[in-house]
């Protein structure tokens, strides 16, 4: 082959085809950054055409793609987008920083978490003194169970970079170690250091919702979720928010027009599951067993695109009572991340109810290991001692709940 055979060849190999948008519908279409969106990706897509070895255009689409697929919901179409353009990236330039940074946050995002770290410390190798690789360390780490590692990346992070993406970590750090006003604290700083009424500054004042509504101060969630409704009305998780709120004051037919809402801006499964939850609640339960399988469909959906969906898969069966599914996609979500809180709090809560009581301990010791405060996880290690005649145990657990938050009904999960 000649040279300049040679270099027709490696052009060809970079000038695949860049994925388009996703076309919004609904609301999301006419939110005024729509049209400024499109013209900026048909800029750039101009740009990659005249130059195809140029990663930086390449680069700012896989930006412009990831706040789309938060924005939208339409992570099958975005993750498996991101990734195409960040290979090509890599193809051109296999020590490309930024590019393995974010393949790392896509393969965060896609539940892919072992291959998320190992791209991240590949990246943390390249530039050590990148503050937002360390926040894809975190995230890695806290999946994975490494909790202390989690904390010296964020205290990295924060050293290098003092941000709403460093507080924010902060702040799930410490709600995972049992300190929920340290977490609310650090989330509202977290808030205070985002662009008002940007997506990631609505991210943040959603979690702080959250929080608040998880320590059962109920007024203060529902004022961060009229908030930000106020300054982007298809904000589709704080729809989810007030429903959330609505739920908790037995309000059920408002949450379920909320939810409603919600699920119309963004294919999100999570909106149709608190559907089904609340159907639950009102006693129709042949209504909510049809909405858990449309979820699982969903679900199964998802998965096709490449993210992992054994733990939710696991969650759902048991809420459909069909254990066995439920324990399979349990352990073999374990077998991946053996000392996950949340992977272990599910796998005790479906032992729980299969009355195999001593596997239901193992993994809630595990699930209490950080000293979580959740009001859910301390339920479902009260009920464990309990079924174990350890009932003053039991009761301390339930005490400790509530002591969270003081509005917790112990017949909320169980």
């Amino acid at each position: 082959m000649s040279c300049t055979e040679k270099k027709k060849t490696e052009t060809t190999e970079v000038t695949t085809e860049i994925p388009g948008l996703f076309e919004r519908e609904g609301e999301l279409a006419s939110a005024t950054e729509w049209a400024k969106t499109k013209e900026k990706v048909g800029e750039l897509k101009a740009k990659i055409a005249q130059n195809p070895r140029d990663v930086k255009p390449r680069l700012q689409l896989v930006v412009i793609y990831l706040a789309e697929a938060r924005i939208t919901g339409e992570h099958p179409y975005y993750y498996p987008a991101a990734l195409r353009i960040l290979d090509g990236v890599l193809a051109i330039d296999p020590q490309n920083f930024e590019a393995t940074t974010f393949k790392a946050s896509v393969k965060m995002s896609q539940h892919q978490f072992p291959e998320a770290r190992d791209l991240a410390e590949k990246a943390r190798k390249i530039n050590p003194e990148n503050a937002y690789v360390y926040g894809v360390l975190v995230d890695a780490n806290v999946e994975l169970g490494n909790y202390d590692e989690a904390v010296a990346m964020s205290d990295k992070m924060q050293a290098l970079k003092p941000s709403l993406e460093a507080y924010s970590r902060a702040s799930y750090l410490r709600e995972i170690y049992g300190n929920y006003p340290g977490s609310i604290a650090a989330m509202k700083l977290a808030v205070q250091a985002g662009l008002p009424g940007s997506e990631p500054q609505c991210w943040a004042k959603n979690t702080l919702g959250h929080l608040y509504e998880t320590t059962g101060q109920l007024k203060e969630a529902e004022t961060e979720y009229q908030q930000i409704l106020a300054m982007r009305p298809s904000y589709a998780f704080a729809l989810r928010g007030q429903a959330q709120v609505y739920k908790a004051r037995n309000q059920y037919d408002r949450a379920l027009a909320e939810l409603e809402k919600a699920a119309a801006i963004m294919p999100e499964y999570s909106f149709h599951e608190e559907m089904a939850d609340i159907y639950l609640l009102k006693g129709d339960q042949q209504k909510a067993m049809k909405k858990y399988a449309e979820v699982v469909t969903m679900l199964d959906e998802d998965a096709q695109s490449g993210h992992a969906v054994d733990l939710e898969l696991c969650k759902l069966y048991t809420k459909l009572g069909q254990l066995d599914s439920a324990a399979a996609y349990g352990l073999k979500e374990y077998a991946k991340r053996p000392k996950n809180i949340d992977v272990n709090h599910a796998l005790a809560y479906v032992y729980l109810k299969e009355k195999n009581n001593e596997k239901a301990l193992q993994h809630i010791k595990v699930a209490l290991s950080t000293g979580t405060k959740d009001p859910e996880v301390l339920q479902i290690a009260s009920a464990i001692e309990v079924a174990l005649g350890n009932k003053a145990q039991g009761d301390k657990y339930l005490a400790e709940a509530k002591r969270t938050n003081p509005k917790y009904a112990q017949e909320s999960r169980l």
